[in-house]
């Protein structure tokens, strides 16, 4: 345990120290010069010494206080940088964003490197799990989700909604069995995303093919995954057709790896939501994170629009 005087009685008696004036040390802390007297007086009745000779016009140092006056500059100057590094901590340095793993793989990653060369002094740190990360325990600054987006006592904001359409390789658009109707998924597989416990209404092939008035399709049977990104891994080997969100295979369908065969797609009721505790915000570095990924997502969103405009 450390037996301390108060520390305004100390920051006084420092000030006052170093200018040899308690009007300077006054104004160095923004008080009167009274009030730098009283706390000197005070410390000196603490301590039960004597710290400055007071004169009609001056004051200076007793023996004692010059001897300790270095080492409490010092220890001022140490506790000064302590909080600096605190605040820039706060600023810069380690950011960890949790993300739902295909989020993450096929949408975040790819942009990763404007954000860095935006903001190289923070080092972020990614947490992908189809649970959501807590954030005091788990030291998550940042959380992105498919939800409706309720999170009450928390500040969220809509990344992107999603629309749901099948895709697959190229390859199935030709050979013995060619995909060119929806009656045509009868003769391939279907990939399945298990999508966990997200407590809402989960896109699958039965609202599609209902949407598209198909019957007679084995709807369970084909592979099921578990993350949605294996689905459209599994999908560009030519395993089979798989219903994935627009925002996911959006990369895969830039190159060509992956078509979609038709163009009716599933309006989802949920979205991809930013979240982080209010007071998360007040951090620069949470903020200039959040106001990047939306700034990204409203581009993506517009050029989606642009290309659906053109066709």
């Amino acid at each position: 345990m450390r037996r301390l005087p108060p520390l305004n009685s100390l920051r006084a008696f420092e000030a006052a120290a170093r200018w040899l004036s308690f009007a300077n040390a006054a104004e160095e802390l923004f008080v009167t010069p009274a009030a730098v007297s009283q706390q000197i007086r005070q410390l000196e009745d603490y301590l039960g010494i004597t710290l400055f000779h007071r004169m009609t016009r001056s004051v200076r140092l007793t023996e004692e206080a010059k001897a300790v006056l270095p080492l409490m500059t010092e220890g001022f100057d140490k506790l000064a940088e302590a909080v600096n590094r605190l605040v820039q901590e706060e600023e810069t340095g380690l950011l960890t964003v949790s993300t739902a793993p295909t989020f993450a793989a096929k949408w975040l990653l790819q942009r990763l490197p404007d954000f860095s060369d935006r903001y190289p002094d923070i080092d972020l740190r990614l947490h992908s799990s189809r649970v959501p990360g807590e954030f005091e325990q788990d030291g998550i600054d940042i959380s992105i989700r498919l939800s409706t987006g309720d999170y009450p006592r928390l500040h969220s904001a809509r990344v992107f909604g999603e629309e749901f359409s099948p895709v697959c390789s190229p390859s199935l658009l030709a050979g013995a069995n060619p995909l060119r109707t929806p009656k045509d998924l009868k003769n391939h597989h279907l990939l399945h995303v298990d999508w966990g416990d997200l407590n809402i209404p989960l896109p699958d092939w039965r609202m599609w093919t209902k949407m598209a008035r198909v019957e007679d399709i084995d709807l369970d049977h084909g592979p099921h995954f578990t993350v949605e990104s294996m689905a459209i891994d599994a999908a560009i080997n030519g395993n089979g057709v798989a219903l994935v969100s627009h925002h996911a295979a959006a990369g895969d369908l830039q190159v060509g790896r992956l078509v979609r065969p038709f163009e009716l797609a599933l309006q989802a009721d949920f979205s991809y939501w930013l979240v982080c505790p209010l007071e998360y915000l007040r951090r620069a570095k949470v903020k200039a994170f959040c106001d990047w990924l939306l700034d990204e997502a409203a581009k993506d969103t517009m050029d989606e629009s642009s290309k659906k405009l053109s066709h």
